[in-house]
This record gives C-alpha cells, structure tokens and sequence, in this order.
C-alpha cells in the first residue's frame, strides 16, 4: 500500500496512514487520502504501465497492496465518445461524452464501490453495507456479489424499480425506509457503527473517492496525456465531484499532467444544495474551510441519483469547484429530461436523468458565457437510461398500434413515406 496518510477536508488534521477511523478525530470532517506524489511519479516515469484494462491498473495510487483484492469484474476502462453531432446544437465542436453506464452494474459508482470492496476484503471484513437512492446500492450489490461478501443496502422507500431490482437480484439484504435517502443514510450509519460492519456510506468512507478519481486518470490516457478545459459532473452528494478532482489533481502532482480542467457542478434547480452554497461564497477567498456550512435542501428533482437533502461530501465538492476556479450551474427538470432525450437521439447514448443532467447544465454554461464554445468540454454520464425507464417514457409516444397488413402500416408510415 503506498498511501501514507489521511487529511481532513475541513480542518487540514493529518493522520497516519494505519488511522482505522473513516472521520477526523479533530473536527468530525471527512477525510482524504493522501500518498508520497513526488516518489510515486517517479516510479511512474509519465504513464501507468499495467496491462490491466479496468481501475486497477492504477494501482500505485489505490489504497490496497495487490490486485488481487479487486473484484473479478471489469470496472472502469469505458468509452470517451466524440460527440460533434450534438454538440452543434449548443455550438460545441469539441465535445465528449464519458459513458458510464458500461461499467458491470451500469453507473459510475462502480468505481467507487469496486476500490471498497477490495479494502473490505484486504481488512477481512465479514460484512459490507451502504445507503443509496439506487446506483451505489446496486453497484455495491453487484461488487459484493463478485467478491462473495454478504452485503446490506439501505434505501429510501421510494428508489426505483429498476435499481431495486438490481439490489436484489445481486442477493444484497434490502432495507426499505419509510423516509428519504438521508433517513436512510443515518440509520446505516447506526447499524454499521453497532455492529461493526465495513460502511460504504459516500463520503463518510474516504476509500469510495479512491475509485472515483480513476475516471480522471482514464480521462487523461484517453486523452493521451491531455487536459480537456471543463469537465461536467452531476453532483448530488457530491463525492463524484470531489473525486474527480483529486484524481486530476493527483495527475499533476506526481508530474504525469502539468495542468487540471475547470470543474462545472451541474445539478438540477430542486436539488441545488452544492450550487446555493458555492453562490453565497461568491468572490471571497476562503482562507478556513471550517468556517464553511454546506446548505441543506429539501430535494424534489426526478433524477433521483443526484436527490440529495443534505451533501455528505459537500464541502470536498464545494472545494473542488472553487479550486478549480470551476462554476456551478442548475437546470429544471424539464430541462434534463430534455437533454436525455438529445443525448440518445443525437449521440446514441441512453442515460439516466442524473447523466443528462451534465449535458443539460453544459448547454446552459454556454448560454450564460461560463463555457468558451472553442473549450473542449467532457460530460460525464454517470448512469444508464435503463435505470430509470420511467422517466425516459414521460418524454417519448407510444407505439402506434395497427392490424397486421400492408395497408394499415403504409397508413400509419404515410409522412415517412412521403419525405423519402
């Protein structure tokens, strides 16, 4: 294991690297992991030499000592698509889309749930558990089934179909709670604490940023060596958003990048907690980031992915948009549901409300003069459209339904067959 430590996102407290808390003992704030850069890069000598095609082969920059700990599934190594065609409609021409919805339980949270795993298996962990909307339910289900660790996801009662169903088939323990994500959030955290489970929980557990950040390094190979100018994420808790970052700010200081992108928060309006925050912070320098309240909301949004009252790493993705010298931006509802379906008609890719939620918030930046239209921006698709079907219906027709002859599908084919 090459991590050396542990640094606390609130306070700047260290703490060594056998630390077995997931918080600050100082000030209750949520922790990062941190590694020798300078000799690291140098081992590294400008590129990761694994010939493993998934988030392991960097493996230099986890907090595990082998590969073998990781789950016997492909996990990340998904596709950077060029996106011309529905970048034109917002005048981008150099815009990608990372499609996320490849990975083994078809979000991103994958990453993050696959790294944790193999720290739970590494420690002899007996039993793993995690709250969720859904993704990182499902993801940690699906992680816990390759790794053949007994697992419990907490959810609220009103998650998906489609997620449920997946924490369920993967044979996890599901515990529906009369209440929110964050009702579901904090009985976890009781149970996990009582009866000493390995806690999943986003942001809580600092090994899930671990494997987020890996998209930024795929990001950078895909790239070849690269930085794009903006890179869009949806954020919700915002532990995606906080990972992405340190990923690329672990690409500069081990000197594999000279530079880091712009980071756009894109959140929905009836989720905003991540975006009212960065706004009452304004154009002051913040000099003691324990001084900073994350907002709390009441979160209404249809992409349930990114409905979040309150933000368990809220001040890590408050710090990241800021350091970056990145912008927040928020979309209605109407809006995402909007750009999923110019995601699938334009790009061929089907995401979930929260992925398309980065798409409707790139357009957005670009009509409020935030996003250059010659910047290369990447939009991260966290999930796929089959994770939520439901919502993709409220924006499609129904099939047109017809007897089984020539006549009646000419009938109902008449304006395609007119224009060809």
């Amino acid at each position: 294991m090459s991590m050396n430590g542990f640094r606390c996102f609130r306070c700047n407290a260290t703490q060594p690297a056998n630390y077995t808390g997931f918080q600050c003992p100082t000030c209750g704030g949520n922790l990062e992991i941190t590694y020798p850069y300078r000799e690291i890069g140098a081992q590294l000598q400008g590129r990761f030499t694994s010939t493993r095609e998934d988030i392991f082969r960097y493996l230099p920059l986890l907090p595990i000592t082998s590969d073998r700990y990781a789950p016997a599934l492909r996990v990340g190594h998904t596709p950077l698509y060029a996106a011309e065609r529905l970048g034109a409609a917002a005048g981008l021409p150099h815009l990608l889309l990372k499609d996320e919805g490849l990975n083994p339980s078809a979000s991103f949270k994958d990453r993050a749930s696959a790294v944790a795993i193999a720290c739970a298996r590494e420690i002899g962990a007996p039993m793993t558990a995690g709250a969720s909307t859904g993704n990182a339910g499902s993801s940690m289900a699906c992680m816990s089934a390759a790794a053949g660790i007994p697992c419990v996801i907490f959810v609220p009662e009103k998650a998906p179909v489609a997620k449920l169903t997946q924490l369920l088939i993967f044979g996890a323990r599901v515990i529906a709670v009369r209440g929110t994500y964050d009702d579901a959030f904090d009985l976890c955290m009781q149970v996990c604490e009582r009866h000493g489970w390995f806690n999943r929980n986003t942001g809580f557990n600092p090994f899930t940023r671990e494997g987020k950040k890996t998209g930024s390094f795929e990001l950078w190979e895909q790239l070849n060596g690269e930085i794009p100018d903006w890179v869009v994420v949806p954020v919700g808790d915002g532990n995606i958003l906080s990972g992405i970052w340190k990923g690329f700010r672990e690409l500069r200081e081990t000197g594999l990048a000279a530079k880091t992108p712009r980071l756009l928060c894109a959140q929905s309006e009836q989720s905003a907690a991540i975006t009212q925050t960065i706004r009452n912070i304004g154009d002051r320098a913040v000099t003691d980031w324990s001084k900073i309240t994350v907002e709390n909301v009441h979160a209404t949004t249809i992409a349930d992915s990114i409905s979040v009252d309150i933000p368990r790493d809220g001040l890590a993705a408050v710090r990241a948009v800021i350091e970056s010298n990145g912008a927040a931006v928020t979309v209605p509802d109407a809006a995402i549901l909007e750009a999923l379906s110019e995601l699938a008609r334009h790009a061929a890719v089907f995401s979930e409300p929260a992925a398309a939620t980065a798409w409707a918030c790139a357009k957005q930046a670009v009509a409020d003069g935030i996003i250059n239209k010659n910047e290369t921006v990447v939009c991260l698709l966290t999930g796929s459209g089959l994770k939520d079907v439901a919502s993709a219906r409220k924006i499609v027709q129904d099939p047109v339904l017809i007897d089984p002859n020539l006549p009646a599908a000419e009938d109902a084919l008449a304006d395609i067959i007119a224009g060809a």
